[in-house]
């Protein structure tokens, strides 16, 4: 049985993610940001243990884990929470940058430091659910894009420095993918939602998933996965 961590739970690909793993009896530790989401997670995924956390305010992560137990050793980590806001560099102010850039990779950067050492005794595996906003960036997408570009960056640095100790790390860019997420940017956008033009979350799910599953003689650093239509 493999031990796994996620944030993003509660919704959208990490919810998928999280059922999924729970099915095959795998121990899971859900990350939420306060006490009232935890028992709803915890409610949920019976079965399924929870930690708090605010990816809000990464610089606060080390004291509120420090009061909790944790797990002894972790097979993944999986970041998949993530936070949007829409708007062109003229019109962006440091608060929407702030708030984009610790969820989006000040706090998986964090969270990954403060959990090295379970992940090490493991011989673990670090999944960042990136965008392809990760890999190129649109107009109005400046702040999102910055934050993905900075957890490539992260991802990659991170998978040459534990190499040795045998964590591997993998990115996943997936694109528009019918999650809450994505409805709120198509009410940015003023366009309409039409789930079924997206990718399922089920399918981004799956490609984490096979990226976990993969023997140990090989590593997948890297996946790109687009709409069929």
């Amino acid at each position: 049985m493999a031990t796994h961590l996620i944030t993003g739970a509660g919704s959208g690909i990490g919810a998928t993610v999280t059922g999924r793993l729970l099915e095959r009896g795998d121990e899971l530790w859900l990350l939420a940001r306060d006490a009232g989401r935890a028992k709803e997670l915890a409610e949920r995924f019976p079965g399924a243990r929870t930690l708090v956390g605010d990816l809000d305010e990464p610089g606060r992560l080390s004291w509120a884990l420090s009061h909790q137990e944790l797990p002894a050793q972790l097979d993944s980590l999986q970041h998949i929470a993530g936070v949007v806001e829409l708007g062109e560099v003229a019109e962006l102010t440091p608060k929407v940058w702030d708030v984009t850039l610790a969820a989006n990779l000040v706090a998986p950067a964090e969270l990954t430091r403060l959990l090295l050492p379970q992940l090490r005794l493991a011989r673990g595996h670090v999944l960042f659910v990136n965008s392809g906003a990760g890999l190129r960036a649109n107009p109005q997408w400046a702040a999102y894009a910055a934050s993905k570009h900075g957890l490539k960056a992260l991802a990659d640095a991170l998978r040459a420095e534990e190499n040795g100790n045998g964590i591997r790390v993998t990115s996943v860019y997936p694109g528009r993918t019918a999650t809450p997420m994505q409805e709120k940017v198509h009410r940015q956008e003023g366009r309409e939602y039409d789930p079924e033009r997206w990718i399922t979350p089920d399918a981004v799910a799956t490609t984490l998933l096979t990226a976990l599953d993969l023997p140990r003689s090989a590593e997948v650093t890297d996946l790109t996965v687009k709409p069929s239509a």
